[in-house]
């Protein structure tokens, strides 16, 4: 597990919880390493205690003894843990995905699967990913990155296959939707902002999710992995909420328009337009209430005219969810 923060902790106590279900598909599992800024790489091929790494206390170098190792880098670390599959969950990184994306080819190179929450990687490095992946006999997965724990990659890639999709609309970023919803309730910008951060959606530094960073790269996975496209971050067109006063969001909640930070795509003869936008919504539309931390995609199709996915306000269950049904999906028989 690289990166060890609240979602690959929580998939900890997932694996757990899920343990007879795993072992009746044929799959037994255990933790050969973990690494963060804080800890380090620490491997053990034998196995690190689960419980101890899914309790509520933060763990600490002190609680990895001998004969745990603390490896100097990714790849040195991926050898002494003997690893099959990586879980990566690090930080994004919107400017060029990066140590994700080294961390996910040294994974492959190593001979195991790759698993992300990190969209980074797929914006920036998809293509090489996807035929390293190949090369190796490996799988690239990364169902958490959008709509957390909801399968749209997989629904397409394994149960939608060939099938042609013209567009999609959709919101996909919680903080900024908690945002909107707190103004709509009466609360200035920067009142809403703290709350959705002591509440915990929003990070101490929320720049990536207000000025649609986070939106934009999440549209542009989607272009990439879905619609085929090799889209740039930069042709995302862009703009995020912080222009928006709470007047103006509760007038137009009042009007019957509220406004969204709408995440949309459409397939032209030139290839694909993208944008990440505030935009008011009509209250028939399916995105008009769409609040606090629920996300809502609707996909255009050539076979399909409208199939619209909702995940009503997930926790960090959903997240890690997604990762471990990655995992059944690499290593299940």
């Amino acid at each position: 597990m690289l990166g060890f923060g609240n979602v690959n902790r929580t998939l900890v106590r997932l694996l757990m919880d899920r343990d007879p279900e795993l072992r009746a598909r044929g799959i037994a599992w255990r933790i050969t390493g973990i690494a963060s800024r804080r800890l380090g790489w620490i491997a053990d091929a034998s196995g690190l205690d689960p419980a101890l790494l899914s309790g509520q206390r933060t763990v600490t170098t002190a609680d990895f003894p001998a004969p745990s190792s603390r490896s100097a880098d990714v790849r040195e670390w991926l050898q002494a843990a003997r690893a099959d599959v990586l879980l990566e969950a690090t930080s994004l990184n919107v400017v060029d995905g990066q140590p994700a994306v080294e961390h996910l080819r040294a994974a492959l190179e190593h001979g195991a699967h790759a698993i992300t929450a990190n969209k980074g990687p797929i914006v920036h490095a998809y293509g090489e990913l996807k035929q390293l992946a190949a090369a190796h006999g490996k799988r690239l997965l990364f169902e958490s990155t959008v709509m957390d724990g909801i399968p749209i990659f997989s629904l397409f890639q394994e149960n939608l296959p060939v099938i042609h999709i013209q567009g999609f609309r959709g919101i996909l970023n919680s903080t900024t939707n908690v945002i909107l919803s707190g103004m709509e309730e009466g609360l200035s910008f920067e009142a809403s902002l703290r709350k959705a951060q002591e509440i915990g959606v929003a990070e101490t530094d929320a720049r990536h999710d207000i000025e649609g960073w986070d939106a934009a790269v999440k549209v542009a996975a989607l272009v990439i992995v879905l619609m085929g496209e090799k889209i740039q971050l930069a042709n995302v067109e862009r703009e995020g909420i912080a222009k928006l006063t709470g007047e103006q969001v509760r007038a137009a909640r009042a009007e019957g328009t509220p406004y969204k930070l709408v995440c949309s795509a459409r397939r032209t003869s030139s290839g694909v337009t993208a944008r990440v936008a505030p935009e008011r919504v009509p209250q028939n539309d399916p995105l008009a209430w769409v609040a606090g931390t629920s996300s809502i995609v609707y996909f255009e199709t050539d076979i399909f005219p409208g199939l619209c996915i909702t995940e009503d306000n997930p926790g960090l269950y959903a997240t890690a969810y997604g990762m471990l049904a990655d995992f059944i999906r690499a290593v299940g028989t």
